[in-house]
Protein backbone atom coordinates (compact mmCIF):
# COMPACT_ATOMS: atom_id res chain seq x y z
CA UNK A 1 0.00 0.00 0.00
CA UNK A 2 1.23 3.19 -0.99
CA UNK A 3 1.30 6.53 1.79
CA UNK A 4 -0.20 9.54 0.55
CA UNK A 5 2.79 12.31 -0.26
CA UNK A 6 0.60 14.82 0.90
CA UNK A 7 1.36 14.04 4.33
CA UNK A 8 2.77 16.91 6.87
CA UNK A 9 6.50 17.18 5.60
CA UNK A 10 7.68 16.15 9.01
CA UNK A 11 5.85 13.09 9.36
CA UNK A 12 8.39 10.12 8.72
CA UNK A 13 5.72 7.80 7.36
CA UNK A 14 6.22 9.31 2.94
CA UNK A 15 6.14 6.80 0.39
CA UNK A 16 5.76 3.23 0.94
CA UNK A 17 5.94 1.43 3.58
CA UNK A 18 9.61 -0.18 3.84
CA UNK A 19 8.39 -3.41 4.20
CA UNK A 20 12.24 -4.72 4.54
CA UNK A 21 12.90 -2.53 7.47
CA UNK A 22 9.32 -3.29 9.07
CA UNK A 23 10.45 -6.96 9.25
CA UNK A 24 13.66 -6.47 10.57
CA UNK A 25 11.79 -4.40 13.54
CA UNK A 26 8.90 -7.68 13.90
CA UNK A 27 10.04 -10.38 12.07
CA UNK A 28 6.65 -12.20 12.98
CA UNK A 29 5.54 -9.26 9.75
CA UNK A 30 7.43 -11.42 7.36
CA UNK A 31 4.72 -13.91 7.46
CA UNK A 32 1.79 -11.54 5.86
CA UNK A 33 3.95 -9.62 3.21
CA UNK A 34 2.83 -10.36 -0.29
CA UNK A 35 3.26 -9.09 -3.36
CA UNK A 36 0.32 -6.74 -5.23
CA UNK A 37 -0.48 -6.76 -8.91
CA UNK A 38 2.65 -4.76 -9.72
CA UNK A 39 4.88 -6.68 -7.72
CA UNK A 40 5.49 -4.16 -4.46
CA UNK A 41 5.50 -6.03 -1.42
CA UNK A 42 1.83 -4.95 0.82
CA UNK A 43 -0.06 -6.64 3.31
CA UNK A 44 -3.86 -7.46 3.29
CA UNK A 45 -5.36 -4.66 5.05
CA UNK A 46 -8.50 -6.50 5.97
CA UNK A 47 -6.47 -8.87 8.14
CA UNK A 48 -6.72 -8.04 11.58
CA UNK A 49 -3.02 -9.88 12.42
CA UNK A 50 -1.73 -8.09 9.62
CA UNK A 51 -2.46 -4.76 10.68
CA UNK A 52 -1.76 -5.20 14.09
CA UNK A 53 1.98 -6.52 13.85
CA UNK A 54 2.40 -3.20 11.01
CA UNK A 55 1.61 -1.24 13.82
CA UNK A 56 3.66 -3.53 15.62
CA UNK A 57 6.82 -2.46 13.67
CA UNK A 58 6.36 1.12 12.77
CA UNK A 59 6.21 1.72 16.27
CA UNK A 60 9.07 -0.65 16.80
CA UNK A 61 10.93 1.05 14.25
CA UNK A 62 10.20 4.86 13.97
CA UNK A 63 9.28 5.22 17.95
CA UNK A 64 11.48 3.19 20.01
CA UNK A 65 8.32 0.99 21.28
CA UNK A 66 8.98 -2.44 21.46
CA UNK A 67 5.76 -3.09 23.16
CA UNK A 68 2.51 -2.58 22.20
CA UNK A 69 -0.41 -4.87 22.67
CA UNK A 70 -3.68 -4.28 22.79
CA UNK A 71 -6.79 -6.16 24.47
CA UNK A 72 -8.93 -8.29 22.11
CA UNK A 73 -11.59 -5.81 19.92
CA UNK A 74 -9.93 -2.54 20.99
CA UNK A 75 -9.01 0.24 17.89
CA UNK A 76 -6.20 -0.53 15.78
CA UNK A 77 -5.01 3.25 14.57
CA UNK A 78 -3.35 3.82 11.26
CA UNK A 79 -0.37 5.41 12.45
CA UNK A 80 0.86 7.76 9.29
CA UNK A 81 -2.32 9.63 9.58
CA UNK A 82 -2.30 10.00 13.27
CA UNK A 83 1.51 11.33 13.01
CA UNK A 84 0.12 14.17 10.95
CA UNK A 85 -2.23 15.64 13.56
CA UNK A 86 0.83 15.84 15.84
CA UNK A 87 2.77 17.56 13.19
CA UNK A 88 0.20 20.22 13.10
CA UNK A 89 0.14 20.47 16.32
CA UNK A 90 3.48 21.14 16.37
CA UNK A 91 3.27 23.95 13.84
CA UNK A 92 0.45 25.68 15.64
CA UNK A 93 2.26 25.92 19.26
CA UNK A 94 5.16 26.77 17.18
CA UNK A 95 3.93 30.10 16.28
CA UNK A 96 4.56 31.55 19.81
CA UNK A 97 8.16 29.80 19.79
CA UNK A 98 11.62 30.92 18.42
CA UNK A 99 11.67 27.70 16.78
CA UNK A 100 9.45 24.25 16.78
CA UNK A 101 8.53 23.55 20.62
CA UNK A 102 10.39 20.92 21.76
CA UNK A 103 10.58 19.45 25.31
CA UNK A 104 9.20 17.45 28.38
CA UNK A 105 8.29 21.38 29.71
CA UNK A 106 5.83 21.35 26.65
CA UNK A 107 2.63 19.59 28.40
CA UNK A 108 -0.42 17.87 26.07
CA UNK A 109 -3.53 16.09 26.83
CA UNK A 110 -5.34 13.45 24.66
CA UNK A 111 -8.41 13.30 25.47
CA UNK A 112 -10.06 9.98 25.10
CA UNK A 113 -6.42 8.12 24.71
CA UNK A 114 -7.74 4.46 24.30
CA UNK A 115 -5.89 1.35 24.37
CA UNK A 116 -3.67 2.09 22.07
CA UNK A 117 -2.08 5.13 23.40
CA UNK A 118 -0.64 6.31 19.78
CA UNK A 119 -1.01 10.18 19.63
CA UNK A 120 0.97 10.01 23.19
CA UNK A 121 3.46 7.81 21.93
CA UNK A 122 4.09 10.26 18.59
CA UNK A 123 3.98 13.65 20.17
CA UNK A 124 6.76 12.27 22.55
CA UNK A 125 8.89 10.23 20.67
CA UNK A 126 8.63 12.89 17.97
CA UNK A 127 9.09 15.85 20.18
CA UNK A 128 9.69 15.44 23.53
CA UNK A 129 6.49 16.51 25.10
CA UNK A 130 5.27 15.23 28.23
CA UNK A 131 1.67 13.70 27.69
CA UNK A 132 -1.33 12.86 29.34
CA UNK A 133 -3.77 10.58 28.01
CA UNK A 134 -6.98 9.98 29.51
CA UNK A 135 -10.14 7.57 28.76
CA UNK A 136 -13.49 6.92 30.39
CA UNK A 137 -12.60 3.23 29.86
CA UNK A 138 -10.67 1.54 32.58
CA UNK A 139 -9.50 -1.34 30.35
CA UNK A 140 -8.27 1.14 27.84
CA UNK A 141 -6.49 2.93 31.07
CA UNK A 142 -4.79 -0.31 32.00
CA UNK A 143 -3.97 -1.07 28.31
CA UNK A 144 -2.38 2.10 27.81
CA UNK A 145 -0.84 2.48 30.78
CA UNK A 146 0.82 -1.06 30.48
CA UNK A 147 2.55 0.58 27.24
CA UNK A 148 3.82 2.88 28.87
CA UNK A 149 5.53 1.13 31.79
CA UNK A 150 7.00 -1.30 29.67
CA UNK A 151 9.03 0.84 27.59
CA UNK A 152 11.60 2.97 29.15
CA UNK A 153 11.51 5.41 26.31
CA UNK A 154 7.87 6.30 27.36
CA UNK A 155 7.49 5.74 31.24
CA UNK A 156 8.93 9.23 32.47
CA UNK A 157 7.40 11.28 30.19
CA UNK A 158 3.82 9.43 29.72
CA UNK A 159 0.77 9.87 32.55
CA UNK A 160 -2.26 7.87 31.86
CA UNK A 161 -5.15 8.66 33.47
CA UNK A 162 -8.84 7.73 34.21
CA UNK A 163 -11.40 10.17 33.38
CA UNK A 164 -13.97 9.42 36.31
CA UNK A 165 -17.13 11.03 35.39
CA UNK A 166 -18.36 9.68 31.66
CA UNK A 167 -20.55 13.05 30.90
CA UNK A 168 -17.58 15.01 31.45
CA UNK A 169 -14.52 15.97 29.18
CA UNK A 170 -11.45 18.20 30.74
CA UNK A 171 -13.46 18.39 33.98
CA UNK A 172 -11.86 16.39 36.16
CA UNK A 173 -9.21 15.75 34.09
CA UNK A 174 -7.63 19.26 34.67
CA UNK A 175 -6.74 19.86 37.77
CA UNK A 176 -6.81 23.25 39.14
CA UNK A 177 -4.18 25.56 38.15
CA UNK A 178 -2.40 22.59 35.84
CA UNK A 179 -1.26 23.66 32.59
CA UNK A 180 -1.30 22.54 29.17
CA UNK A 181 -0.49 23.72 25.80
CA UNK A 182 -2.20 21.46 23.75
CA UNK A 183 -5.15 19.17 23.94
CA UNK A 184 -6.63 16.89 21.61
CA UNK A 185 -9.01 14.69 20.31
CA UNK A 186 -9.75 12.21 17.94
CA UNK A 187 -13.72 12.32 18.91
CA UNK A 188 -16.23 9.33 18.50
CA UNK A 189 -17.40 10.15 14.64
CA UNK A 190 -20.42 8.25 14.44
CA UNK A 191 -24.17 8.86 16.17
CA UNK A 192 -25.06 5.95 16.44
CA UNK A 193 -23.77 2.12 16.11
CA UNK A 194 -25.93 1.16 12.75
CA UNK A 195 -24.13 4.32 11.45
CA UNK A 196 -20.71 3.16 12.57
CA UNK A 197 -21.79 -0.79 11.12
CA UNK A 198 -22.25 1.05 7.93
CA UNK A 199 -19.67 2.58 7.48
CA UNK A 200 -17.38 -0.40 8.70
CA UNK A 201 -19.67 -2.16 5.53
CA UNK A 202 -18.78 0.42 3.25
CA UNK A 203 -14.82 -0.08 3.98
CA UNK A 204 -15.12 -3.99 4.16
CA UNK A 205 -16.66 -3.34 0.29
CA UNK A 206 -13.80 -1.20 -0.75
CA UNK A 207 -11.07 -3.68 0.22
CA UNK A 208 -13.04 -6.36 -1.70
CA UNK A 209 -13.86 -8.15 1.27
CA UNK A 210 -17.72 -7.45 1.40
CA UNK A 211 -19.03 -10.62 3.01
CA UNK A 212 -16.94 -9.93 5.61
CA UNK A 213 -18.47 -6.55 6.18
CA UNK A 214 -19.67 -7.68 10.25
CA UNK A 215 -15.68 -7.63 10.94
CA UNK A 216 -13.55 -4.72 11.39
CA UNK A 217 -9.70 -4.84 10.46
CA UNK A 218 -8.98 -1.37 12.67
CA UNK A 219 -11.42 -2.82 15.57
CA UNK A 220 -12.89 -0.27 17.73
CA UNK A 221 -14.86 -0.36 21.24
CA UNK A 222 -18.52 1.42 21.17
CA UNK A 223 -17.39 4.19 23.30
CA UNK A 224 -14.24 4.71 20.50
CA UNK A 225 -16.42 4.91 17.10
CA UNK A 226 -19.93 6.68 17.81
CA UNK A 227 -21.96 8.55 20.76
CA UNK A 228 -25.43 10.33 20.84
CA UNK A 229 -24.99 13.04 18.67
CA UNK A 230 -21.69 11.84 17.18
CA UNK A 231 -18.96 13.95 16.64
CA UNK A 232 -21.03 17.08 16.37
CA UNK A 233 -21.95 16.50 19.84
CA UNK A 234 -18.70 15.50 21.19
CA UNK A 235 -16.83 18.75 19.97
CA UNK A 236 -19.71 20.69 20.93
CA UNK A 237 -19.44 19.85 24.71
CA UNK A 238 -15.77 20.09 24.44
CA UNK A 239 -16.19 23.44 23.28
CA UNK A 240 -18.54 24.55 26.22
CA UNK A 241 -16.62 22.65 28.93
CA UNK A 242 -13.67 24.34 27.72
CA UNK A 243 -14.86 27.76 28.78
CA UNK A 244 -14.09 26.66 32.66
CA UNK A 245 -10.45 26.15 31.59
CA UNK A 246 -9.77 29.26 29.36
CA UNK A 247 -6.44 30.39 31.23
CA UNK A 248 -4.98 26.83 31.62
CA UNK A 249 -4.66 25.99 27.97
CA UNK A 250 -2.83 27.62 25.24
CA UNK A 251 -4.51 25.65 21.64
CA UNK A 252 -7.61 23.38 22.42
CA UNK A 253 -8.75 21.29 19.53
CA UNK A 254 -10.06 18.14 17.87
CA UNK A 255 -10.41 16.03 14.96
CA UNK A 256 -13.85 16.76 12.39
CA UNK A 257 -14.30 14.57 9.64
CA UNK A 258 -17.15 16.23 8.75
CA UNK A 259 -16.97 19.49 6.84
CA UNK A 260 -20.78 20.13 7.30
CA UNK A 261 -19.87 19.85 10.80
CA UNK A 262 -17.71 23.23 11.09
CA UNK A 263 -19.91 26.07 10.27
CA UNK A 264 -22.60 25.30 13.53
CA UNK A 265 -18.73 24.66 15.59
CA UNK A 266 -17.44 28.05 14.32
CA UNK A 267 -20.65 29.96 14.95
CA UNK A 268 -20.76 27.99 18.90
CA UNK A 269 -16.72 29.35 19.51
CA UNK A 270 -17.58 32.94 18.09
CA UNK A 271 -20.51 32.82 21.00
CA UNK A 272 -18.49 31.86 24.07
CA UNK A 273 -15.66 34.33 23.54
CA UNK A 274 -12.67 32.37 22.03
CA UNK A 275 -10.27 34.74 20.49
CA UNK A 276 -8.71 32.96 18.15
CA UNK A 277 -9.86 29.89 16.26
CA UNK A 278 -8.52 27.85 12.96
CA UNK A 279 -9.12 25.08 10.76
CA UNK A 280 -6.12 23.05 9.72
CA UNK A 281 -7.11 20.71 6.44
CA UNK A 282 -5.24 17.18 6.52
CA UNK A 283 -5.33 15.12 3.56
CA UNK A 284 -3.85 11.21 3.29
CA UNK A 285 -4.90 10.28 -0.62
CA UNK A 286 -8.46 11.31 -0.90
CA UNK A 287 -9.45 11.27 2.61
CA UNK A 288 -9.68 15.14 4.17
CA UNK A 289 -9.94 15.80 8.02
CA UNK A 290 -9.41 18.61 9.66
CA UNK A 291 -8.24 20.06 12.78
CA UNK A 292 -10.73 22.56 14.37
CA UNK A 293 -7.99 24.70 16.92
CA UNK A 294 -10.03 27.60 19.63
CA UNK A 295 -8.29 29.50 22.32
CA UNK A 296 -9.32 31.97 24.48
CA UNK A 297 -5.82 33.80 24.98
CA UNK A 298 -4.41 36.32 22.73
CA UNK A 299 -1.13 35.54 20.83
CA UNK A 300 0.19 37.89 23.47
CA UNK A 301 -1.28 36.18 26.39
CA UNK A 302 0.36 32.50 24.62
CA UNK A 303 3.64 34.41 24.72
CA UNK A 304 3.55 35.31 28.51
CA UNK A 305 2.22 32.46 29.61
CA UNK A 306 2.99 29.44 27.35
CA UNK A 307 6.14 30.79 25.25
CA UNK A 308 8.94 31.94 28.05
CA UNK A 309 10.18 28.37 28.49
CA UNK A 310 13.48 27.12 26.96
CA UNK A 311 13.28 24.15 24.61
CA UNK A 312 14.39 21.05 26.51
CA UNK A 313 15.16 18.83 23.26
Amino acid sequence: MSIPQLLHPRNVHQGRYDFNALCAAVPKLAAFVSKNPNGEATIDFADKEAVLLLNQALLAKYYHVKFWLLPAGYLCPPIPGRADYVHYLADLLGRIFSQLPKGKQIKLLDIGTGANCIYPIIANQSYGWHVTGSDIDVVAVRAAATIVAANTALKSSIQIIEQPDTNAIFSGVIGEGQQFHLTMCNPPFFASQAEADAANERKWANLGKAAEGKGRNFAGKQHELWCDGGELAFIRQMITESQLFKPQVCWFSSLVSQQKHLPPLQKLLRSVGVVQSEVIEMRQGNKISRILAWSFLTVEQQRQRFGATDNDS
